[in-house]
């Protein structure tokens, strides 16, 4: 283990990552799940897809966690205009005092901690590619120059599953680099009330941070060595395989309606987010339960339905639940 990982034990990731889930839930009413699921990405290193109808506050969520954990914020609102020199920053003429001018590189939002893609799919895919290089090498290119991103450095990304006239389609390249699809849900009664008494009588609590980023980067440091033994590394190796219907041992439900399976990136995700995954419930050493327990948001976007899926409105959930079940009533066969 390195230096950095020793300096955080397993019982001080348990508490600061309590300790955030508090904080920012001062802020956010409900939304357990969504929080603890961006959490899991930004403790992992990866970017996560937050998907929901406008007001359940995806935005909220993510501007709270920045600000408990002390991370330089940055929001994008992509519009069909907006430019890749937008997102990545561009090249400006400098003057100097002897009237000597240069070119120097003024950088854009994208420049930032935690950046904020407030609804991806409304830019165009030009503008999305220079988002996914940055997502991906965690660097920009601007002319023959390569800028590195802070660290740590992650992309929250939010779209809207209703309104989707005058959208761009995320690629699938693009949504394979998002380690989680989070889907927001809406409130139920007691929640929105909650959301009711304290927006319209202004009993918003104050936020303290509790964290930053060396913090951040100790507790990835730390989940990425959290124990997997060769048997659950199979289990996700094989669940994420079943969601391939050219594989003879698929269910019925992925030979008929799935037309591409998931990524070895889906695998990936799986293993990263059941190590957070057991840490969080106090355990040092990821399980089978913990692969299922994350294989929705790690799996959910990486599926491509065939056209007799999406006509029927077979969901990716319900796909990857029945391969999740398929798989595990098989192990315990054997």
């Amino acid at each position: 283990m390195t230096a950095d990982t020793l300096q955080m034990t397993p019982e001080h990731f348990i508490e600061t990552a309590q300790a955030i889930e508090a904080e920012v839930g001062k802020s956010i009413v409900g939304q357990a799940e969504l929080l603890r699921g961006v959490l899991t990405c930004v403790i992992t290193g990866g970017h996560a897809l937050l998907e929901g109808v406008p007001g359940l506050g995806k935005t909220a969520t993510v501007r709270a966690l920045g600000e408990v954990l002390d991370l330089e914020f940055s929001r994008i609102q992509f519009t069909p205009d907006l430019m890749p020199s937008d997102i990545t920053g561009t090249n400006i003429i400098h003057e100097d005092e002897e009237g000597r001018r240069d070119f120097r590189f003024q950088s854009g939002p994208v420049f930032a901690n935690l950046v904020l893609a407030d609804e991806v799919n409304r830019a165009t895919p030009k503008t999305q590619s220079a988002l996914l290089e940055a997502m991906q090498e965690k660097a920009v290119t601007v002319g023959n120059a390569r800028y590195p991103l802070p660290e740590p450095f992650f992309v929250l990304a939010t779209q809207n599953p209703v309104d989707m006239e005058g959208t761009y389609p995320l690629p699938e390249a693009q949504l394979d680099r998002f380690l989680y699809k989070l889907l927001v849900p809406f409130p139920n009664a007691r929640d929105l009330v909650q959301i009711l008494e304290r927006t319209t009588a202004g009993l918003g609590s104050a936020t303290r941070k509790v964290g930053d980023a060396p913090t951040v980067l100790r507790m990835a440091a730390l989940a990425r060595h959290v124990p997997v033994a060769e048997h659950v590394l199979e289990h996700a190796a094989e669940l994420v395989l079943l969601t391939h219907p050219e594989n003879p041992r698929a269910p019925q439900i992925v030979r008929r309606y799935v037309r591409f399976g998931a990524s070895p990136r889906g695998a990936q995700a799986l293993v990263l987010g059941a190590k957070v995954n057991a840490l969080l419930d106090g355990r040092y050493n990821a399980s089978i339960e913990d692969i299922n327990a994350v294989s929705l948001p790690a799996l959910r976007h990486r599926l491509i339905r065939n056209y007799e899926g999406e006509s029927e409105g077979i969901t990716p959930d319900q796909i990857v639940q029945e391969v999740t079940e398929t798989l595990t009533a098989a192990a315990a066969r054997l």
